[in-house]
């Protein structure tokens, strides 16, 4: 499977026989999305800068919110989280998706606003590959994504949601490099994309930063 970062919390996870894209965004995130294929959209919640699925060519098929669902042999199970730490009270849900494809398990946690519980992490047993926010301000921060980290336990994490010099919400967030030294990784040169097999998966946890695909 291969893993391109379309910017921001937006991924391209394209296996054997089927595209999905994560959260797709409205162009005023400073980010240029295009109008890139899928076969699967999921939508963490419906802020601009995450659920402009209109943006996805191909007629995919949208998963928005908690569930269980299977199209074109990929399993997704929704779990609803919040957005922030007052149980959705500031900014809503956000949904969680564990993504099954090609054998490799993928968790893209949207805005999670707040660290998991461990029922929550329960629910998220033998994850090989996190995308995490890491920028704070919307999201957890570089301290709280260490414990969600710690709590998953994944093969990789790749970082997202962060400051870029492209990137213009209203707010600024913190730059990657925060979430590095709290994982205690020395600063990596981003990558432009991540091929993944069952096979090949690290043995100790991985952090990778990927270079968003223009």
């Amino acid at each position: 499977m291969e893993i391109n970062w379309l910017g921001h919390s937006c991924f391209r996870l394209k296996g054997k026989d089927v595209t999905l894209i994560t959260d797709p965004y409205d162009k005023s995130v400073g980010y240029s999305l295009g109008r890139p294929q899928a076969d699967i959209v999921t939508v963490s919640h419906e802020h601009f800068d995450h659920g402009n699925a209109t943006a996805i060519s191909g007629n995919p098929k949208i998963i928005k919110g908690p569930g269980e669902y299977e199209i074109k042999n990929v399993f997704i199970k929704g779990i609803s989280t919040f957005h922030d730490m007052e149980e959705g009270k500031a900014r809503g849900r956000n949904t969680v998706y564990a993504i099954t494809i090609d054998e490799v398990v993928i968790c893209h946690l949207g805005d999670l606003g707040h660290v998991l519980t461990q029922a929550q992490a329960e629910e998220l047993d033998e994850i090989d590959v996190l995308l995490v926010p890491v920028g704070g301000t919307y999201t957890i921060d570089a301290t709280q994504a260490a414990e969600v980290v710690s709590l998953l336990e994944p093969k990789i994490v790749i970082p997202m949601h962060f400051q870029t010099e492209v990137l213009t919400l209203g707010k600024r967030l913190d730059p990657v490099e925060k979430f590095l030294k709290e994982m205690g990784q020395p600063a990596v040169n981003p990558q432009p994309k991540l091929l993944v097999t069952r096979g090949a998966l690290p043995e100790e946890t991985q952090i990778v930063v990927l270079d968003y695909h223009r």
